[in-house]
């Protein structure tokens, strides 16, 4: 294991990656939401090999394509499991102070 990392499965790496993208694309000028996608991003470029990652979605699922040892894969989830959280802070907006950079 890489001192300082924790090495987390490809699966959790996707799904913690795009859940807090889906939050970035509403929260563009959060800071804390684009610090938490860059580390998921990275953990999946340094640790999983994941490279051209592309997300599309219909109204059940999202789907993440990429691209891992020269192999395209593609894998999915459901959009109420990766909405959680955006769905959470429209809830309750106050609790998710959004914190843009000064």
């Amino acid at each position: 294991m890489m001192e300082g990392k924790v090495m987390m499965s490809l699966q959790d790496a996707l799904y913690n990656w795009l859940t807090i993208k889906v939050v970035l694309d509403v929260r563009q000028d959060d800071v804390a939401a684009v610090e938490t996608e860059t580390m998921f991003y990275e953990i999946l470029r340094e640790q999983h090999g994941v490279s051209h990652i592309e997300v599309s979605k219909d109204d059940d699922m999202y789907y993440i394509s990429f691209d891992q040892n020269g192999e395209r894969k593609t894998t999915r989830f459901p959009c109420d499991l990766i909405e959680v959280m955006l769905n959470q802070i429209n809830e309750e907006p106050e609790k998710f102070p959004n914190y843009p950079e000064i």
